[in-house]
């Protein structure tokens, strides 16, 4: 089970972070991913991150912005997003696997706005 949480209306050039909180697998086994879904549009790849964190990518429209980390011991994983844009406006879901890109969860809504 993936839970996102930490999601809400941000005013552009802040930050938020959200979290994904797991259960049901073996946490620290697995590759785990960010993905965004815009109003009206498919889901964007935006941060994967592998087992034991050292190794991290990100999508171009993110990188120096937004920061995937993960926790093995309390089987979670986060993003911390900075210099908010109108365009980062998204449902924000966390995903198993590497650069996967198909979201199961719910999700946590993030609202760039002033």
């Amino acid at each position: 089970q993936l839970v996102e949480s930490g999601g809400g209306l941000v005013q552009p050039g802040g930050s938020v972070t959200l979290s994904c909180e797991t259960s049901g697998f073996t946490f620290n086994l697995v590759s785990m991913t960010w993905v965004r879904q815009a109003p009206g549009k498919g889901v964007e790849w935006i941060s994967s991150i592998n087992k034991d964190s050292s190794t991290l990518d990100y999508a171009d429209s993110v990188k120096g912005r937004f920061t995937i980390s993960r926790d093995n011991a309390k089987k979670t994983l986060y993003l911390r997003m900075n210099s908010l844009k109108a365009e980062d406006t998204a449902n924000y879901h966390c995903v198993l696997g590497w650069r996967s890109r198909n979201p199961t969860s719910q999700g946590t809504q993030v609202v760039v706005s002033s």
